[in-house]
């Protein structure tokens, strides 16, 4: 398991690729995993942010009013081997990813991914393959609520 987020001073240099992955319950930090993905040797960091919008491509003209994720029990294992797979791809990045569970209202944040690396294209190279393989693998669902009250799953 991934620990807790990492603190790095002038003298250290986190060899574990993957620094931060969890699936919670609580606001999402920026922050959070942009630290954890910082690194004196990193002169590249991506960072992606998902946030919940007020409407859906599938439902055109019709109002979401909030999200709720649900997880299976294993999706933060599932998330880590995600990671461990793409660091394996993208060597010399270094990744973290948090993904929020439960009720989320329009403009709260719904997952943090970031990637860091010497240069700027291996880390969006590798941001972007954490967040798809994440959106495609782990095993998170939404279910969007709409202003006229009816709702639809999404990812089931």
């Amino acid at each position: 398991m991934s620990p807790d987020p990492i603190t790095l001073d002038d003298e250290v240099t986190v060899t574990d690729p993957v620094r931060l992955i969890d699936v919670r319950d609580t606001p999402l930090s920026v922050d959070e995993v942009l630290r954890a993905v910082t690194d004196r040797h990193a002169g590249g960091i991506d960072l992606f942010i998902g946030a919940v919008r007020d409407h859906t491509p599938e439902r055109p003209g019709e109002q979401v009013t909030e999200l709720e994720y649900s997880a299976h029990p294993t999706a933060r294992e599932q998330l880590l081997e995600v990671a461990r797979k793409v660091a394996a791809d993208h060597p010399g990045t270094a990744l973290a990813a948090v993904h929020r569970i439960g009720t989320l209202r329009v403009g709260d944040l719904a997952v943090v991914v970031a990637a860091s690396a010497a240069h700027r294209a291996e880390a969006f190279a590798a941001c972007r393959a954490l967040i798809d393989t994440l959106k495609a693998q782990v095993p998170i669902w939404k279910r969007e609520e709409f202003r006229d009250g009816s709702h639809t799953w999404v990812g089931i």
